[in-house]
């Protein structure tokens, strides 16, 4: 399989790669033309690279056409340019259809997969292995990260293991880390025989810690995405203070949205549309319904932060 020559997936796979939102009108009816302006929006933004279809994007409430049909219009805006990377994700059960999406991914011209390890039913350390195993090996050398999320999935993968795989598998580049507390794992993958580089996932809640292990980027949702580019900048240019107090302002709204991946789901909807992205801030049933409480909460979080975000206060 050829691999995209002309970018360089480890350049760009770094910093903030958010997770893409899939609005839907209100009748719950797809809007690609809505996904194509969170797309544009969110490289608008200055992400480098952005990750569909993740727990951010409800991919298990999209069907297969529904699927393919996004990540085509996601890989026909990012395709022929250099400066982005479109990461296809993998979250399929089933080694044959992971193994499938996987290709179909390539083929459409993703500049990496994100690979979640099947999780239902809790199948066994070495049959996830083995599906990791197997996916990689087949869309080699497409670059891939291994998305690591014990809440969600309740997988167990240690660095161990994980260094275990990727000493087979060249194409493993990269581990998104969602485990609580991440830094201790974020360390031991850094400090591998081949270091595992670290996406610090779950909205970045631990981003500090996550930066000073030496994570080299964060996914979280989209609809906010400036807040964590200038997380990122004042880091990158040295001013650990300034970054910290940002990340410490958002904290209070970050730590009550995350408590339920469907509520953070809501509020991001509800912030893109107030941005005006898209026109409805459905979520597909079941979901999480925001109470006016959670509303007002949104107001306080778009007054505090429309200085640093364009159109916030609309």
């Amino acid at each position: 399989m050829a691999a995209h020559n002309h970018k360089d997936p480890d350049r760009l796979v770094r910093g903030v790669s958010p997770v893409l939102e899939v609005p839907f009108h209100s009748d719950g009816a797809l809007d690609p033309d809505g996904f194509a302006t969170v797309v544009d929006r969110v490289l608008a933004a200055g992400a480098r690279s952005v990750m569909f279809p993740g727990f951010a994007s409800e991919f298990h409430k999209l069907d297969a056409g529904e699927r393919e049909l996004l990540t085509v219009l996601l890989l026909d805006r990012t395709r022929q340019r250099t400066d982005v990377a479109a990461i296809v994700s993998v979250p399929d059960h089933a080694t044959r259809h992971a193994i499938t999406q996987a290709l179909r991914a390539a083929e459409l011209g993703a500049d990496a997969v994100n690979l979640l390890p099947p999780h239902f039913l809790a199948p066994s350390a070495p049959a996830v292995s083995a599906h990791l195993h197997e996916v990689l090996a087949a869309v080699a050398p497409l670059p891939v990260v291994v998305q690591y999320a014990p809440a969600q999935t309740g997988t167990a993968l240690d660095a161990p293991a994980l260094h275990r795989i990727a000493a087979e598998h060249p194409n493993l580049r990269w581990v998104k880390v969602e485990s609580a507390p991440p830094g201790k794992l974020i360390a031991a993958l850094a400090a591998g025989p081949r270091p595992l580089p670290a996406l610090v996932g779950y909205a970045g809640l631990q981003l500090p810690d996550a930066l000073r292990r030496g994570a080299v980027g964060v996914q979280p949702g989209c609809s906010f995405t400036e807040l964590y580019t200038e997380i990122w900048e004042r880091w990158q240019r040295g001013d650990e203070a300034a970054a910290v107090a940002l990340h410490t302002r958002m904290l209070p709204y970050l730590s009550y949205w995350m408590q339920n991946v469907e509520l953070i789901i809501a509020v991001e909807k509800e912030i893109s549309v107030r941005r005006g992205w898209f026109a409805s801030a459905h979520c597909r049933a079941p979901g999480y319904r925001l109470d006016d409480e959670e509303l007002r909460m949104i107001n306080r979080f778009c007054a505090e932060f429309a200085p640093l975000v364009p159109d916030l206060a609309r």
